[in-house]
């Protein structure tokens, strides 16, 4: 088995190790394309459905890795982590498929669906208030209390490296990109693409999408060094979290550019997807194609990635009701 240990150390090997270990346990999510999207844009997207697995999410990808590649001793406690709710979710998938208990720490504020998504996987939920200050106290507490394995959601090289198989795929479903665009929370996903993308296609440019209310990555990005705010407030509730050291490695060498999207940028283009590509996705999943339409001139003419990192959504929550 290959170290895991830093994310520095992470190597196009330990993606492919980590293929090979979740390829029971995830579903080799469909590329969708949409005309009507590639007149609105002027670009030919190419978009990578993660809300069709079976969790509902990209995170899947590294919480089997990480829960896979643990020894016995190491899972004997099981495994606890903090999330604002599909990482939560989807540890608590893979911990159920390895027969491990798994405790995840959520803010109050978390989407309903995704609290019933963990405590469907047979995850065991403490809630915390909606900043990352409590949210890592409350944390340290469950784990004194169980003893878990901690996988970190997004600051963990075991998940970066499971995260960077959605990439993979991608590459091979579509003949040739330009460019990739995905979310950018803590950075996980984000960080899985440069993985890839830096090792088998380095010519294809890798932009990250973020909030403007929830922008600590493009400043960080743009001043050269982490800046984390500890509560932001967005209706993407998947990217409320400030980037990480790990991750941080990958996103200050190889992210091409960080754009923003306003509220009402993210909620037209959630609605334009639903409607156009017919998916649920989450509003965290609309960021890359508010970006994407703000910054028409970046990709008039490209052949684009685009990653929908996740459908939990409560429908009776939607953001334009």
């Amino acid at each position: 088995m290959l170290d895991y240990s830093t994310a520095e150390g992470l190597t196009i090997e330990h993606m492919r190790e980590a293929h090979e270990r979740i390829k029971p346990y995830i579903n080799r999510t469909p590329v969708l394309q949409s005309q009507y999207l590639n007149d609105l844009t002027g670009a030919d997207l190419f978009f990578k459905c993660e809300n069709f697995q079976e969790a509902g999410a990209f995170k899947v990808r590294g919480a089997c890795n990480a829960v896979f590649g643990l020894t016995e001793d190491q899972a004997k406690n099981g495994v606890c982590t903090h999330s604002s709710g599909n990482h939560a979710l989807s540890l608590s998938y893979a911990a159920g498929r390895r027969g491990i208990c798994c405790n995840v720490v959520m803010p109050r504020t978390a989407p309903q669906a995704k609290k019933d998504a963990v405590i469907r996987y047979g995850g065991t939920i403490t809630e915390c208030e909606p900043s990352t200050t409590s949210r890592e106290a409350t944390f340290a507490d469950v784990q004194a209390r169980t003893g878990g394995e901690f996988v970190h959601p997004y600051n963990d090289p075991r998940v970066i490296a499971g995260q960077a198989t959605c990439s993979a795929e991608l590459l091979e479903q579509t003949d040739g990109l330009d460019a990739v665009v995905a979310p950018i929370g803590g950075g996980g996903m984000i960080s899985g693409t440069c993985l890839t993308i830096s090792n088998l296609a380095p010519d294809i440019k890798i932009y990250a999408a973020e909030p403007e209310q929830a922008d600590d990555a493009y400043r960080s990005f743009k001043s050269g060094h982490i800046i984390a705010d500890d509560a932001p407030v967005t209706i993407a509730d998947g990217l409320k979290v400030p980037l990480r050291e790990n991750t941080w490695h990958f996103v200050s060498r190889f992210v091409t550019d960080i754009h923003t999207a306003s509220e009402q940028e993210i909620i037209d283009a959630m609605k334009i997807t639903w409607k156009y590509l017919r998916i649920v996705m989450e509003p965290s999943c609309a960021v890359p194609l508010a970006t994407i339409l703000k910054n028409r001139d970046v990709f008039k003419g490209k052949r684009v990635g685009v990653i929908v990192t996740g459908g939990n959504v409560d429908l009776d929550k939607l953001p334009w009701l």
